[in-house]
């Protein structure tokens, strides 16, 4: 995938131009990149909190031609690529979140945001990633819940060095998710990455319902499995799921 990158000091959200860019015509492979977000967003409506250069900013622009069952993976893949660059160049110890967390020691580092348009062209997806590099980007009541890569490593990070792995590692997987078996290859890859897969104790939100019972896999478009405590196996496409501590 050819990747062409769109800079900006700041913007109010990398996930709206890259949308806006999208409905325009832009080609896959079109990665818009901020300094300062003024509106940034997450999952459910939450906010990102995107000081200037506290954090890498930047939203990818996918035209995939998968399954539409498959497209929920495109977060499980793009949360894989975010783990190895972490591992294998920052020498962390990460683990991914279902669906779209990355957390160091328990503390969140990463967010990912998929969101989908039609085009003139078709289908579009925009991957949005929000890193933190520095933890002046975090308010005092994150502290407990959220680090950065420099907070872990005691190093100072080259956001544009982060990038250009990155961007590296979801050519490499997006690759595997377009070929055959690619979506099994996928699920197995986030498998051996992520605690949440298999056996942990979590209680997912729901809207006004709440789920409490213990990870059971995956379901062949991401979805993960939980299994309650009565035996029954509850499919989460979309919540809110967080560990159950023993005190809990």
């Amino acid at each position: 995938m050819k990747f062409t990158i769109l800079r900006f000091d700041s913007i109010n959200s990398t996930n709206t131009e890259a949308l806006n860019q999208a409905k325009q015509g832009a080609d896959e492979g079109l990665c818009v990149v901020a300094k300062q977000q003024t509106d940034g967003r997450g999952r459910h409506g939450r906010t990102w909190i995107s000081e200037k250069d506290a954090g890498l900013y930047f939203s990818l622009v996918l035209r995939p031609t998968i399954e539409s069952k498959f497209l929920p993976l495109l977060t499980l893949m793009s949360a894989v690529a975010v783990y190895d660059v972490l591992r294998e160049v920052y020498k962390l110890k990460p683990d991914i979140k279902w669906a779209n967390d990355v957390h160091i020691n328990e503390k969140k580092v990463c967010g990912i945001l998929a969101e989908m348009t039609e085009t003139k062209r078709g289908l579009a997806v925009v991957i949005g990633i929000g890193i933190n590099l520095k933890s002046s980007n975090l308010l005092p009541k994150l502290e407990a819940i959220a680090t950065s890569i420099e907070q872990e490593n005691n190093q100072k990070i080259d956001a544009d060095k982060l990038l250009e792995n990155l961007t590296t590692r979801l050519a490499k997987y997006y690759q595997i998710l377009k070929n055959e078996n690619g979506a099994e290859k996928i699920r197995q890859e986030w498998a051996t990455r992520s605690t949440y897969f298999r056996g942990k104790s979590v209680t997912v939100q729901l809207g006004n319902e709440s789920v409490m019972g213990t990870t059971r896999g995956l379901e062949e478009s991401g979805a993960l499995r939980v299994e309650t405590k009565n035996g029954e196996i509850k499919i989460i496409h979309a919540g809110v799921v967080e560990r159950l501590r023993k005190n809990d």
